[in-house]
Formats: structure tokens, sequence, C-alpha cells
């Protein structure tokens, strides 16, 4: 009965929160751990001007920029769970976060699973955005100022590696496409180049267009000969009889020209003629344009491979690191002062409130 007039009169009392608050101010003055914040700034860089240029756009139509979305990639992979096993494998993450066995809300326990662990790291891994300046601050925190400061600078190096195989993977992937379309290219050009030469062997003849022009040039001149001749001939007929031997040669060389003149047209045109200069020109003319576009579309891809080339030696993407990570020299966490009065409050409030639901219980029994 002793013991429970006791507790109800502390309970009623504002001892007891005088009392909580010893224990928390114990806790926080002797046990509580101090966490040391190391902070980096970075961001992603696209080294290309087109980039630049498709960001604009983006921009305008209301789409995120490329570069927000690099940065978004970095902020899934710090929080990875591959991160943290290339981390765990490579400094030790675990073995540092578990030298702290003082504070039990803040301890690493060898018997967390991966799942808890990943979780923790989270938790000691703080990652924020900003929308106006497209930087990720990264803050890391440790129970040391020099732990803080190593995690980070691993963190660091992981995401720079990851970008250069960002980068470099793009690469690969425009220079296997180029040397596809050079391949392609290449193929057809030499496939539109022997068409040309088999058509060229075919017929006998270089070029079907030049000869067309030479026959039609020749067609006309024996054309003109021959009124010139009939011209001549009507001269000679006003002064000579038709069996004069002057005008039968001139009659047997008009005839000669005039057989010619047919010849030399059927050549060119005619109904016939299974090789008509006209037709092997126009097909002549297709298969030249034809291996002549080949040859432009050739040269375009050699230039994209040699251009691929180039730019596979460069970054596409780049890390900017706007502050490298920090050596702190005090704690930052935890706000001792700050957590102090808030649990004050907090108690106060619940002592409040209980003591005012007692209050109302005991004024409903009588």
């Amino acid at each position: 009965r002793k013991m429970k007039k006791l507790l109800i009169k502390m309970v009623s009392s504002f001892k007891i929160v005088l009392l909580l608050m010893l224990f928390v101010v114990v806790y926080y003055y002797t046990i509580a751990a101090d966490r040391y914040v190391s902070e980096i700034s970075l961001g992603v860089q696209s080294s290309n001007s087109s980039a630049g240029k498709a960001d604009a756009l983006a921009s305008l139509i209301g789409a995120p920029p490329s570069s927000k979305e690099d940065v978004m990639h970095v902020k899934e992979y710090i929080h990875s769970l591959d991160m943290l096993n290339i981390l765990n494998e490579k400094i030790k993450l675990r073995e540092i976060y578990e030298k702290q066995t003082l504070d039990p809300f803040f301890r690493l326990y060898s018997s967390m699973n991966q799942e808890s662990f990943h979780k923790y790291y989270k938790n000691r891994v703080e990652l924020k955005y900003d929308e106006i300046t497209g930087l990720l601050k990264v803050r890391v925190q440790g129970f040391e100022s020099q732990d803080a400061q190593f995690i980070a600078q691993e963190i660091l190096i992981e995401v720079d590696r990851f970008i250069n195989e960002l980068s470099h993977k793009i690469s690969r992937e425009q220079m296997g496409f180029a040397e596809d379309e050079l391949l392609k290219a290449k193929e057809r050009y030499q496939a539109a180049k022997n068409e040309l030469i088999t058509f060229q062997n075919k017929y006998g003849m270089f070029d079907p267009k030049v000869q067309a022009e030479a026959k039609a040039k020749l067609s006309i001149e024996i054309d003109s000969k021959i009124a010139q001749k009939e011209t001549e001939l009507a001269t000679m007929l006003s002064y000579l009889n038709e069996t004069a031997p002057q005008v039968v040669a001139l009659k047997s060389e008009i005839v000669a020209l005039k057989d010619q003149l047919v010849k030399e047209s059927s050549k060119v045109a005619s109904k016939e003629s299974k090789s008509k200069l006209n037709e092997l020109a126009s097909k002549y003319q297709d298969l030249t344009i034809e291996a002549g576009f080949s040859e432009d579309a050739y040269k375009i891809a050699l230039t994209a491979v040699e251009q691929n080339r180039i730019e596979a030696n460069k970054k596409a993407k780049q890390l900017l690191v706007i502050q490298k990570p920090s050596l702190p020299e005090s704690a930052v966490y935890p706000e001792k002062i700050y957590n102090i009065l808030t649990i004050f409050l907090v108690l106060s409030l619940l002592y409040g409130i209980g003591r005012l639901i007692k209050d109302i219980v005991e004024e409903h029994k009588y």
C-alpha cells in the first residue's frame, strides 16, 4: 500500500518528469555517441554540346533534363546495395561502424543481416537534391571525423567510377552503331560499284550517255551534210543532165549519207535495236546515281566512325565535384540541447495530459 501510494504521489507530481529528464541528460552527456558529418556536393555534366541542346529542349517541353536524370541515377546508386557491398569489401564498412558499442540506439550489431545493415547504411548517408542548382549534397556520418571523411572519399571514388562506366557504355554503344552503319554502307557501295562495272563490261562502253551524245552530234552533222549535198545537187541539175557523171556521183554520196544517218540514228533510238543508247544511258545514269549516293553514305558513315572514335577517348559524362569530402572538426549529431529541450517539452505535455485525465476521473467519482 505504501508503494502504491508513493507511485500515485509521484505520478501526481512533476517529479516523475524531472526524474525521466535526469536519465535523458545522463544518456546524452555520457552514453550518446557523437556523429561527425563529412559533406560532398556534386553534379553530372555532359561534355558534348548536343546534350546541352537536348536539356534546353527538355526544359521547354517540361521534361526532366538528362543531367537531372544522371544525378538521380547517382543518388540511387549511392544508396544501393551494390554500393554498400563495394564499400564493405574495400574499406570494411561494417567494422568501421561496429567500433561504436556504447550507444545502443546507434550501434551496429554484428548479428544484423544484410537488409538491416543496408537500412542502417542509408540512415548514415543522407542525400539531398537541390532543384535550383541541380547538385546532389551527400552527408556521410561517422563516429570519428576521420571515418566520416574516409567513407565519403570512397563513396566519391565509386561514384566517379560509376559515371565513367556509364559514359564509356554510351560511347561503346554509339561506336558499335556507327561501325554497323559503316559496314552496311560499305557493302551497299561495293554492290553499286560492282553493278556499274558489270553493266560497262556487258555493253562494252564506259559511258553510254557520252556515246549517245556523240552519236546524236554525228547524226546532226550527217543531216547537215545531206542538206548541203542536196543543195549542190539541185544546183547541178539546173545546168546538167541526171545522167551526168557529177550528178550520179553526188546522188550516190547523198544515198550513202542517208544510209549512214539511219544507222547512226538507230544506234541512239530504234524499236528493233536491243542496245539503244538512250535506254542504256538512262540505265547507266540510274546506276551512277546509286553508286554516287552509296559513296556519299559510305563517306558519312566513315566520318561518323572517326568522330565516335575521337569521342570515345573523351568522357561523354563527367562528375562535377563542387565540394570534396570535408574533414569535420566537431560533431553535428546528436543535437544535445535541442533534443533535451524537445524531450522535456514532450514529457511535460504528456504529464499535463495525464494530470488532466486524472483530475477528470477523480471529479466523476464524487
